[in-house]
C-alpha cells in the first residue's frame, strides 16, 4: 500500500487503525495511539475481557518450562508417547497427580550460572552491534502525538557478523558450536525471570517514564501489564522493542538449529539430515526476517501492539522455547530420515522460504513504483483506496493507498502466510512425527493458530482504515490465506 496524495480538513473525528505505507523517509501521516481508542492498544488482544489472560499468564511460563524439561537429558518421561501417552498416563495416574508431575518438571528447570553467563554474552553481543555497527537511517509511521520512530538499519550486516562471531568464538574454544542445547533448560528458567521482570518495568516506564506520548494506562493492571503501557520505549537509546524482538530472539532462533545440529552430531557421531535440513531452512527463513527488518518494524506488533508482557515475555521466552522445539527434539531423538526423504521434505520448505520472500518483495517493489511496473507480466490490479487520519493539531488528512490485487496478492490477502506455513509444517515434519511422536509438531500447529489469527486482525485494523474500499478489494481477492478454502 503506496501513500500518494493527500487533502486536508478540519474534523474532530479520529480515524481508527490507520497506518502509512512503507517508504524510506518520514512518513507525514500519523497511526494514532491513545488509550481506550482502539488504536495501538489492546483491539483484538486475544482473552481481552475474559479468564483467558490470567490463565495464559499462568499457564505460558510453567508449559515453556515444561518443553524444556521434556527436551533436556535429565528428562524421566518419554516425549515421543505424545499426547496420546500424555492422556493414557493422566488417566492411569489421575488428574491430580499429573498436574503435579507436570510441576515438578517445570520446578526442575533452574537458572544457572552457566546459562546466565551465556545469555548475557549472547545479549551484549547484540546490544554492542544493534548500536555500533553502520546503517542507514529508515522510519516508521508518524504516529498521532507526532513521533516518529528511527531506525538504523544495519539487520543484514547483523545477522552476518553475528554469525562470524559466534563461530569463532567456538573456534577458540571459548564455548562448544552446541553451546544452545548445553544451556537451554537453565537458559529458558533465566530468560522466564528476565521477562517477567522487564514486563513489569515496561509497565512501570510507559506510566511514570515514557520515551514518547504514545503511551497511558486502560485503567486495568491486568491489562496494562499484559499488552503494555508504551508504544516505543527506548533506553539509553535503544529501541526495546526491536531489541528484544529481532536481535535477540530471531538470532537466537537463526543460531539454535545450527548449534542443536552440532550437539548431535557430538553425541550420535553421524550428521541427522532431518535436523541439517531444517536447520539451515530456518537459517535462510531468519537471513531473509533480517533482511526484511524494517518492513516488520512497519507491521503490527510493532506499529499497533504496545511493550508488554504478551510480545515481550514472548519474544524472550516463548519464541526460544516453542519456535526451536522441533530442531532441539532431534538432538536426543534423531529423525532417522534417509538423506533422500530429508532433502525432498526440506525441499518443500525451501520452496516456502523463496516464495514467501517472492510475495513480499513483490508487494515492496509495487509500493517503490508507485503502483507502475509488470506483475507476472502484466500491469498491476490494484484498488486506489482513501482513507482519513487526524493530526496533531486536530485537522484531518486524506490520503490515498494502493491496494494490490496482481501476482501473489491476487490469490489471496494474506497468501504469504501460506507460504510461510509451508516452511514450519515442513521443519516439523523433518522431525520425524511418524516415529517421534506429534510434540514436534507443536510448533506448527500453533503459527497455523497465530497467523490466521493475526491475519483477522489486520483484516479488521484495514476494514476500519479503508471502509468501502476494503470490501471493494475483499470481492477482487475473496479469500484470506488459502485460495478455495479459507
Amino acid at each position: 500500500m503506496v501513500g500518494r496524495k493527500s487533502t486536508r480538513s478540519k474534523s474532530p473525528a479520529p480515524s481508527r487503525g490507520s497506518t502509512a505505507g512503507l517508504r524510506s523517509k518520514a512518513p507525514k501521516a500519523s497511526s494514532a495511539a491513545g488509550p481506550g481508542s482502539g488504536n495501538n492498544w489492546v483491539d483484538g488482544g486475544l482473552g481481552d475481557g475474559t479468564l483467558m489472560v490470567p490463565f495464559l499468564l499462568f499457564f505460558c511460563p510453567i508449559f515453556a518450562q515444561v518443553l524444556a524439561y521434556l527436551t533436556s537429558e535429565n528428562a524421566k518421561v518419554d516425549p515421543t508417547a505424545g499426547l496420546g501417552g500424555l492422556f493414557a498416563h493422566c488417566s492411569k495416574v489421575g488428574v491430580q497427580a499429573c498436574a503435579g508431575e507436570t510441576f515438578e518438571m517445570a520446578l526442575s528447570v533452574k537458572p544457572t550460572a552457566e546459562a546466565a553467563r551465556f545469555l548475557l554474552f549472547f545479549m551484549a553481543t547484540a546490544l554492542a552491534l544493534d548500536v555500533g555497527l553502520p546503517g542507514k537511517i529508515e522510519y516508521g509511521p508518524e504516529t498521532l502525538t507526532g513521533h516518529v520512530p528511527e531506525y538504523r538499519n544495519n539487520a543484514l550486516l547483523h545477522c552476518g557478523v553475528f554469525t562470524a562471531l559466534f563461530w569463532v568464538g567456538s573456534h577458540f574454544s571459548w564455548y562448544s558450536l552446541g553451546v544452545f542445547f548445553d544451556v537451554f533448560p537453565g537458559s529458558i528458567a533465566c530468560l522466564n525471570i528476565f521477562g517477567m521482570a522487564l514486563a513489569l518495568f515496561l509497565y512501570w516506564k510507559g506510566l511514570h517514564a515514557p520515551s514518547t506520548k504514545d503511551c497511558g494506562s486502560s485503567g486495568s493492571f491486568l491489562k496494562d501489564f499484559t499488552w503494555g503501557t508504551e508504544l516505543y520505549p527506548r533506553v539509553f537509546g535503544v529501541d526495546i522493542k526491536r531489541f528484544v524482538n529481532c536481535r535477540f530472539s530471531m538470532t537466537y532462533w537463526m543460531l539454535a538449529g545450527l548449534s542443536f545440529t552440532m550437539k548431535s552430531y557430538e553425541l550420535h557421531g553421524k550428521v541427522d539430515w532431518g535436523l541439517l535440513l531444517g536447520a539451515v531452512s530456518q537459517f535462510l527463513y531468519l537471513v531473509k526476517f533480517f533482511e526484511w527488518e524494517i518492513g516488520y518494524m512497519r507491521s503490527i506488533d510493532i506499529i499497533v501492539d504496545r511493550a508488554g508482557w504478551e510480545i515481550q515475555w514472548g519474544c524472550l521466552v516463548w519464541v526460544p522455547s516453542v519456535y526451536t522445539l522441533h530442531s532441539r527434539f532431534l538432538v536426543l531423538h534423531p529423525s532417522e530420515l534417509s538423506q533422500g526423504m530429508a532433502m525432498l521434505i526440506a525441499g518443500i520448505g525451501f520452496t516456502g522460504v523463496l516464495l514467501n520472500w517472492w510475495a513480499d518483495k513483490q508487494r515492496q517493489t509495487f509500493r517503490e513504483n508507485g503502483g507502475k511496473g509488470l506483475i507476472w507480466g502484466k500491469p498491476p490490479v490494484f484498488v486506489e483506496a482513501q482513507y482519513t487520519i487526524l493530526n496533531k493539531d486536530g485537522s484531518t488528512t486524506t490520503r490515498t493507498s494502493l491496494l494490490l490485487a496482481s501476482g501473489f496478492w491476487g490469490v489471496a490477502r494474506h497468501f504469504h502466510y501460506f507460504f510461510e506455513l509451508t516452511a514450519a509444517w515442513s521443519w516439523c515434519f523433518l522431525a520425524n512425527p511418524s516415529q517421534n511422536g506429534s510434540l514436534p509438531l507443536f510448533y506448527a500447529f500453533f503459527l497455523t493458530i497465530l497467523l490466521a489469527e493475526r491475519a483477522k486482525r489486520d483484516e479488521r485494523k484495514c476494514r476500519n482504515k479503508y471502509g468501502k474500499f476494503y470490501d471493494e478489494y475483499s470481492k477482487k481477492v475473496p479469500y484470506l490465506i488459502v485460495p478455495g478454502v479459507y
